[in-house]
């Protein structure tokens, strides 16, 4: 060790920078890894906030409080009242935590702490207690399947076989062959010789969640945030935590049964929700023995190809919710380009019915069952950024305000956003749709204000579906709560059978032009009341 310590500062600067590149040294602490009990606490939350409607949001990209270009969690808190107003009940966030990539957010290397671009841990608190205090809950993303290869554990695993830490991670000698996972092999070499598995890239290699210690760990990380009084997590990738061999590798019965046990410490705690990204059997995740809920996969591309006026898609539409259940995680989009581009990009080429075709998508899954998710400033019919890879299209800054106009993503200093910005801003902006009743933000806000006022839309059963021609219709009934809706995605307007005593909810006179009773408008969207005792 004194000749060690002996050497001079450029030597001893270049040997550690040698350390380090092989992975030999770790070039973080470990972050925290201590037990965490326990503590459940009442919900600041009304009962049945769940049911959403919930906004999902990367921080990162929603508002910039101190002009550095990149969205931050003091900015958000900022944006809360426009969310309330707007009608959202939950937020998702995208990752928090530290990540090794600082943007995609997935590869995460301390699940205990908050990304230091983002803010601290108190701006996460504060920005909790004002979600609160307006009636929003909120959860965050949380990746169980894999840290970041950057992740200090990984560091020392890869770097000693006698590693504490080796059997966190997964590891063989010689790589398995006969491995496919969309196209790739899964195993990847490292320093020493062996190759460790990573479902989603040799960034991001997967944890042995048949280790009981890292269970554990991800236990006490849950319970870290459920005792500040977070109110749930989506659960990232549960069908890929644990893989049997390369043709049983996914959705095994290991990963449904953690996913179980992760839903039930979740919802130990009281009024709390989880959801969870299952691509593959959504349905089945949803069950309550499962996960609870889940995204409907799939449903999203029949919905759109529904608002194009597609006969199978409105079919495949009414169908869906026959047998799926309620409790389903509905969306048009996400953050994932796998799941279709922005919603925007998806039918501007249908000209000048774009807008109403929007409308149509997405009075579709929000009047349908399900908890519905919206994705950041999908409400505006905000474009993705063409030309950018990957997901990076679809993570573009808030469209707040037009060109120019102060006010918008980023209101302090003169940073240059961290991406650029969306190319219809000058249109499709908050400051611009609010002043326009006829605007899709506008729409929006009538519609989640429909659903937040009638419980039958919120949690009510799924009655009397038919499809006539390019028509839907479907009954939601909740006690005396029943709503008739028909949504007409055709060209020319159609008539409503059985409509006589019918009040219409929606669209009213004020909002367009003055119906017949059983009149459907080309293209539109029309919410009834039920009498009691009336069947259509």
């Amino acid at each position: 060790m004194p000749a060690f310590t002996s050497l001079r500062a450029p030597l001893l600067s270049t040997l550690l920078s040698t350390l380090l590149a092989t992975g030999l040294v770790c070039a973080q602490p470990l972050p925290d890894l201590s037990p965490v009990p326990a503590r459940p606490q009442a919900s600041q939350l009304k009962p049945g906030w769940q049911q959403g409607p919930f906004m999902e949001i990367f921080v990162r990209g929603y508002q910039d409080s101190d002009g550095d270009g990149i969205g931050d969690l003091r900015g958000l808190t900022q944006r809360l009242d426009y969310l309330k107003e707007l009608g959202i009940r939950g937020i998702w966030l995208m990752p928090i935590m530290p990540s090794a990539d600082h943007d995609h957010g997935y590869a995460t290397t301390d699940y205990r702490a908050i990304e230091p671009q983002y803010g601290s841990m108190a701006d996460f608190e504060e920005f909790l207690r004002q979600a609160h205090k307006r009636g929003i809950g909120v959860i965050i993303d949380y990746v169980i399947n894999h840290s970041a290869a950057a992740h200090p554990l990984f560091q020392l695993a890869a770097a000693d076989k006698q590693s504490p830490w080796r059997d966190w991670y997964v590891w063989a000698q010689p790589a398995p062959s006969g491995w496919d996972i969309w196209g790739k092999n899964p195993w990847y070499p490292s320093a020493l010789g062996e190759s460790y598995f990573a479902t989603f890239g040799p960034h991001m290699p997967d944890f042995n969640l048949r280790n009981q210690s890292v269970v554990d760990y991800h236990r006490s990380s849950m319970r870290f945030w459920l005792n500040k009084g977070l109110d749930g997590f989506r659960l990232d990738a549960v069908p890929h935590l644990v893989e049997n061999s390369a043709q049983d590798w996914n959705d095994q019965p290991e990963s449904r049964r953690l996913t179980r046990d992760f839903q039930r410490l979740i919802k130990a705690y009281p009024e709390r929700t989880v959801v969870c990204e299952a691509t593959a059997s959504p349905i089945a995740y949803a069950a309550p023995e499962v996960c609870g809920s889940a995204f409907a996969f799939g449903l999203q591309y029949e919905v759109i190809k529904a608002a194009r006026g597609e006969p199978q898609a409105i079919q495949a539409v009414a169908d869906y919710f026959k047998t799926a259940p309620p409790s389903m995680a509905t969306m048009l989009a996400n953050h994932d380009i796998f799941a279709g581009q922005r919603i925007w990009d998806q039918l501007q080429d249908t000209g000048e019915q774009a807008s109403a075709r929007y409308q149509l998508a997405a009075a579709t899954y929000l009047l349908q069952p399900g908890i519905p998710y919206l994705y950041y400033g999908e409400e505006i019919g905000m474009a993705g950024v063409a030309g950018l890879e990957g997901d990076e299209p679809l993570r573009a800054p808030m469209s707040w305000v037009p060109d120019g106009e102060p006010g918008g993503f980023s209101s302090v200093g003169s940073a240059t956003p961290f991406r650029p910005l969306a190319p219809n801003r000058s249109t499709h902006n908050v400051q611009s749709q609010l002043r326009d009743p006829a605007s899709l933000l506008n729409f929006y806000k009538a519609l989640l204000k429909l659903r937040l006022q009638h419980p039958a839309l919120q949690r009510g059963r799924y009655e009397s579906v038919g499809v006539e021609g390019q028509v839907l219709r479907f009954v939601r009934r909740q006690g005396q709560d029943r709503l008739l809706i028909a949504i007409n995605y055709g060209e020319g307007s159609a008539s409503l059978t059985q409509a006589q005593g019918l009040k219409r909810l929606f669209p009213r006179a004020s909002q367009n032009k003055a119906l017949a009773s059983d009149e459907l408008a080309a293209l539109s969207v029309n919410v009834f009341r039920l009498k009691p005792a009336h069947k259509p």
